[in-house]
């Protein structure tokens, strides 16, 4: 052969070596898919760990973890195991936030992030950018629109054209008697997820037919206040002849609440109480909080720990197992990373054995399943509305009690 054909052919076997070495060993999946071997896929959390006001999110990590390793122990998603590094801590803080998100994308190299769970979402717009699957805790409107961000149950915190979960509302008017002549005093922190809580609840109540004298999103996000009558004050005098109201409802964290709850039962409130994050047995090591949380109503959007279906069965187990065999008290945020990651490993596993950000994308779109700790879900639906379920408990002499089942409601349109 001539020297330069056997230039040309020797360059042409090259390429074609490389081209081979480039493709992982199950000859589908190229290596330049970002997080995925032949026999991996590596994820990454972004969590609040650590916070000014001392509440943390931590369990969020636990509970990802644990449904991770249950999935590992099974085989993993079609042949490949997840390589979970575990969570960042972004502190609340939006700066640390989009930081961890930048780490786990560029220094990490993670095929998704999940869980997603904090107050502040600043690396959104990043992750959506980069199209890294993300799946969390749908609190905050990043999760409800862009192609890449996913709620565990959905877009909690509607835009306009979407609609709203109405579990909240119409649960409180089943423990009421009905909403009809009832008033409800909204409070809730001076943030973003406080601001949009007040006006999706705000038109939530009032669609449920309560009234709403009452809806701000005044309290310092980052300094507890040391003296609440300013506000229990204004919300006492907000109902009907300038009475206290039939209910009130924050949209707060629990150091928040434990404050205001009892600042509201030392002025004599006797109304109900409600939030939608004390639902946690740990709180209840204290006698303070045990009693600022008697009798309060803590909104959920899963089955309560208290229910005996197959799937709580597994969750409990599964967690027991990821704590090394230890009992450890069960909370909301073990919940949410546990189904969060429960989320991105069912569509994960629609995807296919040729796993990339496409295959990925077209699984989601069209992806439904029912009967999970959170309901039925279903994809490209839960980018402009929640899966609609939930329940209520309440606390009495420190044992938390199922005050209304779990159960789904038509949502509403959102405007």
């Amino acid at each position: 052969m001539p020297r330069p054909l056997r230039v040309i052919a020797a360059a042409f076997a090259l390429l074609l070596v490389t081209a081979c070495n480039s493709a992982s060993s199950d000859g589908g999946t190229p290596s330049s898919v970002r997080g995925v071997t032949a026999d991996t896929i590596k994820v990454g959390g972004i969590v609040s760990m650590t916070t000014a006001s001392g509440y943390s999110k931590k369990d969020t990590d636990l509970g990802a973890r644990a449904r991770y390793d249950r999935a590992n122990a099974e085989g993993g998603v079609n042949g490949r195991k997840i390589q979970y590094l575990g969570a960042e801590d972004d502190g609340q803080d939006p700066a640390r936030n989009l930081a961890a998100a930048r780490k786990l994308v560029q220094q990490d190299e993670v095929f998704a992030v999940s869980p997603m769970s904090s107050v502040t979402f600043a690396g959104a717009d990043f992750l959506d950018g980069r199209k890294v699957p993300t799946v969390g805790w749908g609190t905050l409107p990043s999760f409800c629109g862009p192609a890449h961000l996913y709620g565990f149950n959905g877009c909690l915190v509607p835009t306009p054209g979407g609609t709203l979960n109405q579990t909240w509302p119409e649960s409180l008017a089943a423990v009421l008697g009905g909403a009809r002549g009832k008033t409800v005093a909204l409070i809730a922190g001076d943030n973003d997820a406080g601001k949009f809580g007040i006006r999706t609840f705000t038109q939530g109540f009032k669609a449920a037919g309560f009234r709403v004298p009452y809806a701000k999103a005044v309290v310092p996000a980052t300094s507890m206040p040391s003296d609440w009558s300013a506000y229990t004050k204004e919300i006492l005098r907000s109902g009907p002849g300038g009475g206290a109201p039939d209910a009130v409802v924050s949209v707060m964290q629990t150091p928040y609440n434990i404050g205001l709850f009892t600042a509201l039962k030392r002025s004599g409130y006797k109304g109900l109480i409600t939030d939608p994050t004390d639902y946690d047995p740990g709180l209840l090591a204290k006698d303070a909080t045990k009693q600022a949380l008697d009798g309060v109503h803590v909104l959920l959007q899963f089955q309560p720990f208290e229910s005996d279906s197959p799937a709580m069965r597994q969750f409990k187990d599964d967690i027991e197992k990821a704590a090394g065999g230890k009992d450890v008290p069960l909370n909301m945020h073990m919940m949410t990373g546990y189904m969060s990651a429960d989320l991105f490993l069912s569509i994960a596993r629609k995807a296919g054995r040729d796993l990339t950000v496409e295959s990925f994308q077209k699984a989601a779109d069209g992806f439904s399943d029912s009967g999970t700790l959170v309901g039925d879900r279903a994809e490209p639906k839960g980018k402009k509305e929640s899966f609609g379920c939930g329940a209520l408990v309440r606390l009495v002499n420190g044992r938390y009690e199922v005050a209304v089942p779990f159960k789904c409601y038509p949502p509403i349109p959102f405007g």
